[in-house]
Formats: C-alpha cells, structure tokens, sequence
C-alpha cells in the first residue's frame, strides 16, 4: 500500500501501489486509465490472441495467461492469481463479463491476499444467482416479475410452467447476463425449441444451466439504477439510465437520464434499488436493472430484473451526467474510504448518450464478422459542448476475434439537452473511419435520426418493430442526396485538377460551367460548377445554386464541407464511375460523369448476382455445433437445419423453402469460415 494525497480535504488515505487488471479490450484500457492519473502501477493479462492489444501495449507490466480460448486464459482464476503474485500485485479489477461476477473468484483473491475491487463474495453470490436474488429482492420490498423461480428438471415441465405463467415468457440462464441464455418464447413450439439451447448458452457462458421462466412484460422499458455503496454502511444511487434499444437482448444504445423517467420514479426506483444493496451487505459499484411497462404512464409499474454486482459497460453515460469518476470510486472503496458525498449532493446534469459499435454486419442480418482492422480512427475527444468520449480497447492493424465479444468502442455525447446529443451523436458517427470488418455505425446513426428514437418513445422490441424486414441503411431525403451530389462532384474537379497538375493531360484548372452528370440510385442530376475564391457554387438542375466551401485532398477518407453555411462531415472513397459516400446513417455509390458519358452508360446492363438458392452457406464464422438433418431428408420451410456457435452465441439457421437434403459438407465440430456450403439441396 502507499498513502496517497485525498482530494476531499488535504487528509491521506490507504490506495493500492499495483494493480492488475483481470480483462481484455476496451474495459481494461479504462482501468487503467483511472489508475495511471491515481499513481497506481498497472499489469496487463493477456491470451495469445490478445499479445499485442492495446491494454497490454499500455500496461506497466504484462502477464501472458494462455491459449486465445476465454476457457483456457481469463476464466481461468488461478492463472490470474498466479500473475498477480508475481508482479506483486495487490488489487485486482475484475471489468465486467469474465471473472467479474464469480463469487469463487472475490474469495480465492481474499484468500491470496489479493484487494477484489468490487463488492463483497456474499452479495455476489446473492444477486449473480438470477433465482435466488428474485427472492431476496421480494423480502427487501422490492417489486418483482411474475414467474417460476425454482430449477426447471427438463423441457416437458419448462412447457407446463410457462403454459401456467402464460404467454409470452422469458426464459433466462440463471447465472445468465450480457443478453446471453435468454429466449423469449410466444408459443409452446419456441419453448421446445429454446430451452435446452438457453440451457446449453448457460453452461457455455457461464458454467451454470439452471434456467428460470417469468412472464414478458409486453411494451417494455429497461431501465437500470447505478448504485454505489462504501464498506461503511452508506450507498447512494447515481440516477437511472434508459437501455431499451436492444437487439437479441444485447443492449446497443443507452442513455442517461431516461426520457421517461420523473422525479418521483426515480426517487421510488433509486430507494428501493439502496434497500435491496443494504439488504445484502453491498458496497463498491453496481446496477439494479428493473423493467418498466411503457403502456403504464403513471411509471409505477417496475419489477426488478437483476442485480450486476460489477461496473456496467454503459458506466460512461452515469459519469458524464454526475462528474463522478466510478472506476476511482470502486478503487478508494475497496481501500476501505467512506464515500465522500451523500444523497443529496448527487447532481444530474445535462443528457449523455452511448452507441455500442459492433463488429456485426446489420446489411446482412446483423452477423458477426472477424478479421484485421484495416481503418481505424474514430472521433476525438472533445471536451467542449457537446462533448465526445470514445472508450475503445483497439487499434487499426488489429484483429477482432472470434473467440471475444463484439464490440470494438462505445461512443459517448454529451450535451446540456437530448436533442443536443443526439445531434453530436450523428456528427460524431459520421466521423467514425472504420473498415476491414463489419459494423453497425450506420444502423446506430439511423437509430439516432430515427422519429421514434427523438421523441423517446422506446421500448425493448423498438428494433424489431422498426426494422421488420431487416436494416437497409438509413432513409435520405431530397436535402441528403443533392448534397451528397455536391460534395461528389466537388470531390471529382478536385481529383481532375490534381490529375492535370501531375501529369498536364487534363487541364490545370476548374473552369467555369464544368457540366456534370450524377447518379445516385434512380435520382439523375444535371450539375455545373463554378468556381470562386475560398469555394465553389454548385448549380443542381434548375434550383438555386448550393454554396461550397470544402478543402479535401483525394487521400482524405473523411472530408467536411460547409454547404450553404451547414457543416456536413461525410467519409469517402472511390468507386467505379465515382464516390461511395457515407453519410447520416447510409452509404451511397455517387456517379459523376461528362455529359457525353453519361448518356453512353446509361442503358448498360447490370451484372445478375449468381443463384445460391440451392445452398445453406454459414453466415459468420463459427462452430458448426449440430446439424439437423440427414442427406436425403425431406425439409419444409422454416425448418432447423443447423446451429452455428460464433461470439458465445447459438444461430439457428433455417429452411427459406421446402426441398430435400442432396449431401451434407460439414459436420459437428467444424470451424466455418463466412459463405462456407453446410449443405446442398436438390
């Protein structure tokens, strides 16, 4: 230990001299963070596939556990503990998922003599068993969902129950968390389908397949509380956070406060998320998660969800509206520091959104993609207002993997108002350069324009109501697209001046009435350019001209133009004929061509995609873990076919039609990379 000066009035207080940090990725890398401003040394772990992360390039000290499985490196505790007493370590900060919330773990540091920076082995214990922590929460005064809360034998009494609780049901990994070991089911038929396989995500992701059945709150909010408590007896809450968009139950925006959220809830809320953290001896940080019926205006409606006794991913959103820093929080704590603030000296102020970016493809059904970040560069930091936060544990030449979570960084706004936000959200996605995987940034800033999303209407099921058929890039407008145009073909007398300057074939200069032609989908525009000094006027067919005033270079991959005194930021790259531009939550292939050109190219055919219809191709890359059906077996649409394990979750894939089995490519046990042939049919 070392004594270290105390913020709260010039005393000295007992901090930790070394910490090792139990995680990988972007929570790591914010651990540290935190520690290196306290003076704290820090030690990174790491698996093979982890060797040159960023939280180990960034470490004082580094500790390679093992094989790049989670199984075989960070869930294993004894490594863990055997790095943290060869660096002389004596904290451990556990993040979040992992070891974060194994009571075996918190004990096996105390008994090491090791500071578990979290709460206490009891209350993890308590609440990390979704079960149990229901019926201490009803003894507490806390309001609970209807439901079975006993261990389920099999499939025939899981039917029995939810036919008894009623349509629909949630069933849950009792260990379960993340979005992970949760089926919700409409009907008997989901039931018989789900429930070994929420069953088998449970003992895969969390070594536990007990499962519970309880009634789907329909219309639903999830809205969380952040508590956080000291060893001697105080706990406070931090004000609430709205995370209902999700997907598959994984959150993907949240945001602080709750657009639906009073005063008054959040006062019976915060009250009875303390009262379940007294009634099992809690302190450090944590979060009660309770579901609310959008249906009920009145906000009185909420039932207790869980308790996760660690930092929640979505932390950042707490700390930007209360100044407080929660990683620091948890350290003084488990130094033994009473809180140096109560109840009432809890401020909110402003409004802060988080967007989870996902190496997924939401072009393709939202799969998991892997492979090398060739283009990594988000937004920078800002400190003004709005304010933008990236917490990120990548770096561009990296590689996500297929054996971790998805998410490569959570993008933060703040502002005084929602709409603020919001607002910085977009600009800031519009900025974010990623490439070599697929992501989810234009379905994030789709969300973000989204009508329903502004007006705060939102529940858990806002995803799939919105976007029925599946994400096709965002809707743009008239306004969107002859801007886009502009800033093209701005773009393209750039690229020909810079050509003639180099090689003196095309002119050296942008000469006045320069005529274009642009596509952009079915849109035609006719376009001249004129140039003038500082920028260009931009005249589409008959309308009045745009003014432009963009500095861009043809290596940029992210240009703003000013057009008409309007700041739009758009990423950029070449292609056939043209620009792909990127842009409020859409990417658009733009056309520029002479007239002459133009009029050429304009009956061309396009090339007809192959017909794969005949074929079960994987989705991602993954694990064939079963496969259904036989060769030669008949199989109707909408059938299970096979199941693909990638990123900890279990994939159904399905018959689009009727047909028969010809012969069967893969079996059980076989890694598939993306478009590999499961199976044909006749």
């Amino acid at each position: 230990m070392m004594l270290t000066p105390d913020k709260r009035g010039g005393q000295e207080s007992e901090l930790f001299k070394k910490i090792l940090v139990a995680n990988r990725g972007e929570i790591a890398c914010r651990v540290m963070r935190t520690a290196r401003r306290m003076g704290i040394a820090t030690v990174a772990v790491y698996s093979d596939a982890d060797a040159r992360a960023p939280h180990v390039l960034m470490a004082d000290e580094r500790v390679r556990l093992g094989p790049a499985p989670a199984a075989q490196s960070y869930l294993v505790p004894e490594l863990i503990l055997a790095a943290a007493k060869a660096t002389g370590a004596d904290c451990v900060h556990p993040g979040y998922g992992f070891l974060s919330e194994r009571e075996s773990f918190a004990r096996a540091c105390a008994d090491a003599g090791i500071t578990f920076v979290g709460p206490p082995p009891n209350a993890i214990a308590a609440m990390g068993d979704k079960i149990e922590s229901k019926k201490l929460a009803q003894a507490a005064g806390v309001n609970v969902v209807p439901g079975f809360l006993g261990e389920i034998a099999d499939t025939e009494e899981a039917v029995r129950i939810a036919g008894d609780i009623g349509y629909p049901v949630m069933m849950k990994a009792s260990a379960g968390g993340g979005g992970k070991g949760m089926r919700l089911a409409w009907s008997e038929q989901d039931v018989r389908e789900g429930f070994e396989a929420t069953k088998r995500e449970g003992l895969a992701s969390f070594g536990d397949d007990r499962v519970f059945i309880e009634k789907f709150i329909e219309s639903p909010r999830h809205i969380e509380i952040q508590v956080l408590g000291d060893q001697h007896g105080t706990i406070v809450y931090l004000g609430e956070r709205e995370c209902s968009i999700q997907r598959r139950h994984q959150k993907v925006v949240e945001e602080a406060p709750s657009p639906f959220v009073t005063p008054a809830m959040r006062k019976a809320m915060g009250e009875q998320a303390v009262a379940l953290a007294r009634a099992v001896g809690y302190y450090s940080a944590g979060t009660v998660e309770l579901i609310v019926s959008g249906a009920d205006v009145t906000g009185e409606s909420f039932y207790f969800l869980e308790m996760n006794t660690r930092l929640q991913v979505e932390h950042p959103v707490t700390e930007e509206i209360t100044g407080l820093d929660l990683v620091e929080q948890m350290l003084r704590v488990a130094a033994g520091e009473p809180l140096a603030f109560g109840q009432d000296e809890v401020k909110l102020t402003g409004w802060a959104i988080e967007n989870r970016v996902y190496a997924e493809d939401p072009y393709r059904g939202f799969l998991p993609s892997t492979g090398r970040l060739t283009r990594y560069n988000p937004p920078r930091h800002g400190e003004g207002t709005p304010r933008t936060r990236v917490d990120d544990g990548v770096a561009e030449g990296g590689e996500v993997s297929m054996f971790y979570d998805p998410m490569i960084a959570k993008l933060v706004t703040w502002a005084p108002t929602r709409e603020a936000a919001i607002v910085a959200q977009v600009a800031a996605l519009d900025r974010f350069e990623l490439a070599g995987v697929g992501n989810n940034i234009d379905f994030l800033s789709a969300i973000m324009q989204h009508p329903r999303f502004r007006k705060g209407a939102l529940t858990t099921g806002f995803i799939a109501e919105e976007y029925p058929e599946g994400f096709h890039g965002a809707p743009a407008d008239e306004t969107l697209l002859r801007r886009l145009a502009a800033i093209a073909v701005v773009a393209d007398c750039e690229q020909s001046r810079r050509a003639g300057s180099i090689d003196g074939q095309l002119g050296t200069a942008i000469a006045p009435s320069n005529e274009r032609i642009v596509t952009i989908g079915d849109r035609r525009y006719a376009i001249c350019v004129d140039g003038y000094d500082g920028g260009m006027l931009v005249h589409i067919d008959d309308a009045a001209p745009l003014d432009v005033v963009m500095h861009w270079r043809p290596s940029q991959r992210v240009v703003t133009a000013r057009i008409d005194g309007e700041e739009w930021t758009v990423r950029i790259a070449r292609a056939i004929g043209g620009w792909k531009l990127t842009a409020r939550g859409g990417s658009h292939v733009v056309r520029v061509l002479p007239p002459h050109i133009a009029a050429l190219t304009h009956h061309m055919l396009e090339k007809v995609p192959p017909d794969l219809s005949r074929f079960l191709l994987c989705p991602m890359p993954g694990l064939l873990t079963r496969v259904e059906v036989a060769e030669g077996q008949r199989v109707e649409a909408g059938q299970p076919l096979a199941v693909v394990e990638a990123m900890k979750m279990e994939n159904i894939l399905r018959a689009e039609r009727a047909g028969t089995v010809a012969t069967v490519r893969h079996a059980p046990g076989d890694s598939l990379a993306v478009d590999a042939v499961i199976m044909e049919f006749e």
